[in-house]
């Protein structure tokens, strides 16, 4: 395979960004190699600057359940950008988002869209700080809720794959009201709720962990968390930025029935643009600036791109048939996956909620960050190097999930899974 190109690219990006880019897994420190540059995208695939096509499992880290370039998507960009690319003030397009996202996920009430999930975490944590009157909150270890310093505590995602320690440049003031529990270990949040009495704002949770490979909610973890959050008059926060309209099409809370107090979003909603929001219960969203005092802005929330791309995108997924097709593609493929590799002997673990899925190569089921951080990354790099000579783009990391889109047919399922037998084949 020639990618000429994109080592030349590299090695100029080098010089102008840290590690030459602008996201840290991005650089394929984890599985080795180089990494691409990417011209285009169109449906399933993608194309890199020397003219190879890939098929995408990683969809721009989830959002574009619609694939690359949707002709619906696109032709809502477009026709907002003749508009006007942002104005500063309300537009009728905030209220038609909003109402679409409260039709899938009726928990919440009243909604702030702004421009990341980083951002909509913060703000959903200024708000439970600002409506418990308290200041410290649980995050479980492995999840990833964004870069905002005191949440890059035994975080997932790109920390986890770098293998980074808590960030440099995080003051120990701020770390230490962050408490950190054991993912699917209800023991462990007993427990800080003991040491801390009357101390905890919130508890924020992944209620399907997807920043650490995808690891579902052992039964009884999320209910046991709704019942200790309420009995001790906490929050509970639902950071759906990757699984909503991932999971189910309304979000991890609706395939659960769990009602989280605050819940986060990000990604689909933005239909592939930057996104971001924080929604939940009227009486607690009441507080937000200008209706409350609790202050947070930002100068491109709720812009007319991104709302256009967000209902364009919604739109395309609400009808039940295709969410019962997304469902049967992404079961197609973990079956194809698990096959190839009981007919090689390899050994691996998959994990599966809706859309998301992982490959772990470990002998153990991961159930929190304990055992999925046991997980083979010397295998999986191989794994990842031989997917990608074939054609197939995963996520360059073992503790990252890959996503399905509603571009992704049985054809290119069965692509895919040829692809699988023929690493292992080889291996």
């Amino acid at each position: 395979m020639n990618i000429a190109k994109s080592i030349s690219l590299f090695q100029e990006a080098q010089t102008l960004f840290p590690g030459g880019v602008n996201s840290p897994v991005r650089a394929f420190r984890a599985v080795g190699g180089q990494p691409l540059f990417i011209e285009r995208g169109e449906g399933p695939y993608l194309f890199d600057v020397d003219g190879n096509r890939y098929i995408d499992y990683v969809l721009s880290w989830g959002p574009l359940i619609t694939g690359h370039a949707h002709p619906d998507v696109v032709k809502a960009i477009q026709e907002a950008a003749l508009m006007g690319t942002s104005y500063g003030a309300p537009s009728p397009l905030e209220i038609e988002l909003a109402k679409s996202i409260m039709e899938f996920m009726p928990n919440i009430e009243m909604i702030r869209f702004v421009n990341s999930g980083t951002e909509a975490t913060m703000s959903a944590l200024r708000l439970a700080r600002a409506y418990t009157k308290r200041e410290k909150i649980i995050k479980f270890d492995g999840c990833y809720h964004g870069h905002a310093d005191m949440l890059l505590v035994q975080a997932g995602s790109g920390v986890a794959t770098l293998g980074l320690p808590d960030s440099p440049g995080v003051p120990s003031a701020v770390a230490s009201d962050t408490l950190v529990a054991n993912f699917n270990d209800l023991e462990s949040v007993e427990a800080l709720f003991k040491k801390c009495p009357d101390q905890i704002a919130a508890v924020i949770v992944e209620p399907v962990a997807g920043n650490m490979g995808v690891v579902p909610p052992l039964p009884g973890f999320l209910e046991g968390l709704r019942s200790l959050t309420t009995q001790h008059a906490t929050l509970l926060i639902f950071d759906e930025v990757m699984t909503g309209f991932r999971v189910h099409k309304g979000g991890a809370q609706t395939l659960y029935n769990i009602k989280p107090d605050l819940t986060t979003l990000g990604k689909v909603i933005g239909g592939g643009l930057p996104v971001g929001a924080y929604g939940g219960k009227k009486e607690i969203m009441q507080m937000v600036a200008p209706l409350g005092p609790m202050y947070q802005a930002g100068t491109l929330s709720g812009n007319p791109l991104t709302m256009s791309a967000g209902i364009a995108a919604l739109s395309l997924i609400r009808g039940e048939e295709t969410w019962e097709r997304l469902e049967q593609v992404a079961c197609r493929l973990e079956a194809g996956i698990g096959e190839a590799a009981k007919r090689a002997g390899v050994p691996i673990q998959q994990a599966r909620v809706g859309t998301m899925f992982t490959t772990f190569f470990s002998e153990t089921k991961p159930v929190g960050w304990n055992t999925v951080k046991a997980a083979d990354k010397v295998r999986f790099g191989k794994f990842f190097q031989k997917m990608l000579g074939s054609g197939v783009y995963l996520a360059p990391s073992q503790f990252e999930a890959g996503f399905i889109s509603i571009m992704h047919t049985d054809k290119i399922i069965d692509k895919t899974i040829e692809a699988v037998m023929e690493s292992f084949r080889t291996w």
